[in-house]
């Protein structure tokens, strides 16, 4: 039998990054996906902040904490929710807006939805009503009457 003479010891020491690898790699890994979550967030409060900035919006919003039909299905005070879908597109004196709002009361909750157009800077609603959740009723705005 044969014995195995013990292995030379290494001639060069080794360096950082093959001593270090294991652990770093897993963590660049969480700092590009820390880094991705963050760009996205900011890109997504930019543009949610655009939307509730605009006339459209705030018009619609206050037209819906003043209606007595919204206040009476959805209580005091209405808030506005944080995820508005929809699209704006304004080009200096025009534009379009179709929005869906959240809001919500101590009551419940509900949406405004909106279609309006924006010509010689002023908006025409073509509708804007609240749709109450967990109830068929709609609140037309624009009539201010319940449907």
């Amino acid at each position: 039998m044969s014995a195995m003479p013990p292995p030379l010891p290494s001639t060069h020491p080794r360096g950082w990054w093959s001593r270090h690898w294991k652990w770093v790699v897993p963590l660049l890994g969480a700092l590009m996906l820390a880094l991705f979550a963050g760009v996205v967030l900011l890109f997504m409060s930019a543009l949610f902040g655009m939307m509730k900035s605009s006339d459209a919006y705030q018009q619609a919003l206050r037209q819906a904490k003043a209606n007595p039909a919204v206040v009476q299905a959805l209580g005091e005070p209405i808030e506005e929710g944080w995820l508005t879908m929809g699209n704006i597109s304004v080009n200096g004196p025009s534009g379009e807006a179709n929005l869906q709002i959240p809001i919500s009361g101590p009551k419940g909750e509900g949406d405004i939805y909106l279609e309006a157009t924006k010509s010689a800077g002023q908006w025409k609603y073509s509708t804007l009503l609240v749709r109450v959740d967990g109830s068929d009723r709609s609140i037309d705005l624009l009539s201010a009457q319940t449907q």
